[in-house]
């Protein structure tokens, strides 16, 4: 079975290293990797290749960075002749940025069958674009593998049948677990002045990340936000490699919110964008993590690592019932008390939650190759979109469902 598997950021990096090497273990599938430079930075993509030993792409579609409509459309129109030539049995796409919407749709219209991996997580907040690109994709896959339970109760609710739900557990943590002692030899403290040569941590850091496009785009959230972090940074270090487009908008907001340099031993540490090696090792010995990134929720509750989330909600509820995760919104007031709760020794109790446990991605291809077994690859059984209006009709169809389940259930 021929499998086009799909990526295009750094996050979709993360979850496909592990599905490669399992998938190249069996001689029944032919994984094919496309590439579609979603993400702008090319030497930012050659070292998370580097680092979790992907090899090369058997296709790079060099689309650099568009808005997300035309981004959607670009990718799509660039992927169809890619997919006609390939006669791939199967596409397969990972998480919820532009290029996984993008491939499901050209699949769509080819009329290949789809596997979705982080199927099912729902934030229920329709101005993230994430959330969109989660919902329909998700309509038009034909397999949806899914990492915590909450992903099997929302596909349910949505009108998708049990046969086509696998709960197989959560591939960034495959990647998590096979890097992380490797990680640790990244001398990324040393770098950062956070370690003397011998890799001994002489003080403790928080480590951020922001660039959520509900945070970053949003003028008054950010300066409230950014007011709590710099009030922190008077405490404790803050180790912030900076998103350039968060980087621009701080820059917007003025000097007074734009902190560049440590004083006596404090501050806010900015640093360029890191790679995924260099940036697990931070997170695992952050004394606490903030963020707005749902990968990072999930990294930091396997490592035991107290995470705050600067949003009002997560699509990753697990890693709050049962991971480090605390979501704590944008009140400035509410951040800076957790986050002195927790650097004062505060912490809940936290276990690592179930199937994140390093294997899989083994379980994702032992039910592909049952289907490749079996001689035949899933069938597609609904009507495809080929009329020139289908990324509007498709939107309509999928998000009129996903609303009245919602409300269904609402009324329950």
């Amino acid at each position: 079975m021929r499998i086009a598997c799909v990526v295009g950021t750094r996050p979709n990096f993360v979850k496909i290293a592990p599905l490669l090497r399992e998938m190249r273990r069996h001689r029944v599938l032919d994984p094919l990797l496309v590439h579609t430079g979603q993400h702008y930075d090319a030497n930012m993509s050659d070292s998370f290749f580097r680092d979790l030993e992907i090899p090369p792409p058997d296709v790079s579609l060099g689309m650099g960075q568009a808005p997300g409509a035309s981004e959607i459309e670009n990718i799509v129109a660039r992927l169809e002749p890619v997919l006609a030539r390939m006669r791939p049995d199967m596409v397969l796409v990972v998480g919820d940025v532009n290029s996984t919407l993008g491939a499901a749709l050209a699949a769509t219209r080819a009329g290949i069958p789809i596997a979705h991996v982080e199927a099912g997580l729902r934030s229920f907040d329709r101005s993230m674009p994430e959330e969109t690109n989660r919902i329909l994709t998700d309509a038009v896959s034909d397999l949806l593998f899914v990492s915590e339970p909450s992903g099997v109760r929302n596909l349910q609710a949505e009108g998708i049948p049990d046969d086509r739900i696998v709960l197989a557990g959560n591939v960034m943590i495959d990647s998590l677990r096979a890097s992380v002692d490797k990680a640790a030899g990244s001398g990324v403290l040393r770098d950062l002045g956070l370690a003397d040569m011998s890799g001994a941590l002489p003080r403790p850091y928080v480590l951020l990340t922001l660039h959520r496009q509900g945070l970053v785009e949003n003028p008054g959230a950010l300066q409230s936000v950014w007011g709590a972090i710099t009030v922190l940074a008077r405490q404790i270090p803050i180790v912030f490699p900076v998103h350039p487009r968060t980087q621009n908008r701080l820059r917007e907001l003025g000097s007074e919110f734009y902190v560049t340099s440590e004083a006596e031993g404090v501050g806010i540490k900015m640093v360029a964008p890191l790679g995924y090696l260099q940036f697990l090792h931070l997170e695992r010995m952050a004394r606490l993590v903030m963020t707005d990134s749902g990968g990072v929720q999930e990294e930091t509750s396997a490592l035991g690592v107290p995470c705050l989330t600067l949003r009002e909600n997560t699509e990753r509820p697990m890693t709050v019932t049962e991971g480090t995760n605390t979501v704590v919104g944008l009140d400035p007031d509410r951040i800076l008390r957790e986050a002195r709760r927790v650097l004062a020794g505060s912490r809940s109790a936290a276990t690592i939650p179930p199937l994140w446990d390093g294997h899989a991605a083994r379980r994702i291809v032992e039910v592909l190759c049952a289907r490749a077994a079996a001689g035949s690859a899933i069938r597609c059984t609904r009507d495809h979109f080929i009329a020139s209006s289908w990324t509007a009709g498709l939107g309509e169809v999928a998000m009129a469902r996903h609303t009245a389940n919602q409300r269904a259930l609402a009324g329950m």
